[in-house]
C-alpha cells in the first residue's frame, strides 16, 4: 500500500496532517463543544479513551487514512477527514467521512482541507475514486462535497446504522479524472 502519512503541505489558510495521540485533549474538547452541530449525523470520540481507540484504528489499519484539518494561522484543529474502506487492485477506491468543529464551521477550512485530501488520495495514495455517503437532510455535508466536485450517483436506502436506526444515504463520488479535468 502507498505511503499514507505525508499529506500535502496545505493552502494559505488550511493544512492537513495525520492524527496524533497527543491531539486527544484538543480533539475531544472540540467534539464535545460541537455536539449540536454533529447530531444526528456523526459522533466523534469525546473522551481520551475513545479517541485513543479511534486513532489506533486509523493508524493501525492499512485500509484507512485519517487527517486533521487545521487552521494554518494558529494550528487549531478545524475538523477531520478520514478515508475508510480503501480497496486496492482494480477498484482503487475509498469512502470518506468527515466533520467540522463548531468554531470552524462555515469558514471554508473544510473545503480547503477536502481539496488537500483529494489531491493526496489521487496522488500518493494512488486511488482512482472516492465516495461520500451522506444522509439526504445533511445539507451542509452535501454542500461540501458539491463544492469539491463530487457528483450525485444515487440513493442507498437503509445504508448505515446511525443513532439507533438504519439511515438512507445519498451516494456522492469523485474520480481522479474529475478532479484533474
Amino acid at each position: 500500500m502507498p505511503e499514507t502519512t505525508t499529506p500535502p503541505t496545505g493552502t494559505p489558510r488550511a493544512l492537513i496532517r495525520p492524527y496524533r495521540q497527543a491531539d486527544a485533549g484538543e480533539f475531544t474538547t472540540l467534539a464535545r463543544a460541537s455536539r449540536a452541530l454533529h447530531h444526528p449525523w456523526l459522533f466523534p470520540p469525546e473522551s481520551a479513551e475513545a479517541y485513543a481507540r479511534y486513532v489506533g484504528r486509523l493508524i493501525d489499519d492499512p485500509t484507512k487514512a485519517g487527517f486533521l484539518v487545521c487552521a494554518r494561522e494558529d494550528g487549531r484543529i478545524a475538523g477531520f477527514i478520514n478515508i475508510n474502506n480503501i480497496v486496492q487492485g482494480g477498484f482503487l477506491c475509498g469512502a470518506i467521512g468527515y466533520g467540522a468543529f463548531a468554531h470552524a464551521a462555515g469558514k471554508g477550512l473544510m473545503t480547503e482541507g477536502l481539496g488537500l485530501v483529494l489531491r493526496h488520495a489521487f496522488g500518493p495514495l494512488g486511488l482512482h475514486r472516492l465516495e461520500a455517503n451522506i444522509q439526504p437532510a445533511n445539507t451542509a455535508s452535501i454542500a461540501l462535497v458539491r463544492r469539491a466536485g463530487f457528483r450525485l450517483e444515487g440513493l442507498s436506502p437503509d445504508f448505515l446504522f446511525i443513532n439507533g436506526s438504519w439511515r438512507d444515504h445519498e451516494r456522492w463520488a469523485i474520480t481522479a479524472e474529475m478532479l484533474s479535468g
